[in-house]
């Protein structure tokens, strides 16, 4: 939790989002700068787009999702964006147009911003995959070097919703019954999810160089993990109650021209090297994207750092990802996510305490705990406890800060069931 007033919606981000308000509870699509959001509908019906091909009377932001705009050429997104970064600044000044277009982000509700037909989730970071592999006694799968490891969520999991309820499940009470209960042991998973602009027909297979034109934005994505129930459903089929009660997104998405300023190299080496699809066509300082990212706790009015860590610190990029993702045959849909797996790296504190960890679970073994976790007995979320993950980015040219906002959501208690 950075803690710091600044906004993450500069002119350097000009992210896009979903939104309603009480005085219009028709959601509609919007940005943000600074804070405020900016109704995107009200702007296009009084012409702001007009000028842009693609828009005139198509009513893009009009509809309660992004999917058509993100579904235009990437050009015409390009122009658009630049379009609003070149003329709300000028609007704002202008008393009567601000009092139409900007809203205060306090006065907004946050939807889910696309149609999704697909979610699929990674299991993309060596640090998160050798402590799993101890916590659980498992030796690493051969494959996990060769391909990016993912299996297919349910979309019906996926939400901007403030709160999070514990969920049941089945697995081994105290008494050794195995019975139906709500988990002991949520824990979260500190991602980012990669919503899909351009589609891809079935039977096409995406070649790596083209992915980067696939992809309309990123999101920070917690991808919440009841461990007592999955390890007992686990095996043999992998994660199911266990993983798909919910994953939490943040609301606003940051697009690729956004994120062309801080385009990177990769931190962590593949020691395999990839097939040939899967191997990297462009300048290796482009391969992924330097996002720092943080998560923390608030819990009884105090607060807790959980995790420090960077989406270039993954084996496996975004663009690997989306690749295999897509490497079958399978296809892609505009609205489809995905997200990047658990982004854990292996950074320090001064204390020589492992940092970087995304998520608690990896913080049972001897050598990952975090002392101040420690020291007030903090092993698993509780109800209450208030999660609160951000994603800050550095515009490498200009040195100015913008980032994603927060995926911030509470724990709140199970549902009493009369059985």
């Amino acid at each position: 939790m950075s803690g710091s007033n600044s906004s993450p919606f500069s002119l350097d981000n000009i992210p896009f989002g979903v939104i309603s308000t009480a005085d219009n509870p028709a959601p509609r699509c919007a940005t943000a700068l600074d804070h405020e959001a900016i109704d995107l509908c009200a702007l296009e019906s009084d012409g702001f787009f007009d000028s842009i091909q693609g828009f005139g009377k198509a009513s893009i932001f009009s509809k309660p999702y992004l999917n058509d705009f993100a579904s235009l050429h990437i050009e015409i997104r390009r122009e658009a964006r630049q379009h609003l970064r070149d003329g709300l600044l000028q609007l704002r000044e202008d008393k009567s147009k601000a009092n139409r277009y900007f809203i205060p982000l306090d006065l907004i509700r946050n939807h889910y911003p696309m149609q999704t037909a697909n979610f699929s989730d990674f299991y993309c970071s060596l640090e998160h995959a050798q402590n799993c592999s101890a916590i659980f006694s498992l030796s690493e799968s051969p494959n996990w070097r060769v391909i990016p490891s993912v299996y297919n969520g349910r979309t019906s999991s996926l939400t901007v919703e403030s709160t999070l309820t514990r969920p049941h499940g089945v697995f081994k009470a105290e008494t050794g019954e195995y019975s139906f209960m709500p988990t002991k042991k949520l824990d979260m998973e500190l991602e980012m999810g990669v919503f899909i602009s351009k589609s891809l027909k079935p039977g096409k297979i995406l070649n790596i160089k083209d992915a980067k034109e696939h992809i309309f934005g990123f999101v920070i994505l917690n991808d919440w993990s009841a461990r007592d129930i999955q390890g007992f459903e686990m095996a043999p089929l992998g994660p199911f109650h266990s993983k798909g009660f919910g994953t939490s997104i943040s609301p606003w998405i940051v697009t690729m021209d956004a994120l062309d300023s801080v385009k990177s190299s990769v931190m962590v080496q593949q020691d395999h090297a990839p097939l040939p699809h899967l191997t990297w066509k462009g300048d290796v300082q482009d391969a992924t994207f330097d996002i720092n990212l943080s998560a923390g706790v608030i819990r009884n009015g105090k607060s807790y750092e959980l995790t420090d860590t960077n989406l270039n610190e993954l084996y496996w990029t975004p663009y690997q990802q989306l690749t295999h993702l897509a490497s079958a045959g399978e296809g892609l849909t505009t609205g489809d996510i995905f997200g990047t797996g658990t982004i854990s790296s292996a950074r320090t504190n001064q204390k020589g305490e492992k940092t970087g960890l995304a998520c608690l679970v990896e913080r049972s073994l001897p050598h990952t705990g975090l002392s101040a976790l420690n020291n007030d007995g903090f092993v698993w979320f509780e109800d209450g406890d208030e999660i609160i993950m951000e994603g800050w980015c550095i515009n490498k040219a200009t040195g100015a800060k913008f980032g994603f906002g927060q995926c911030r959501s509470t724990i709140t208690p199970a549902v009493r069931l009369d059985l």
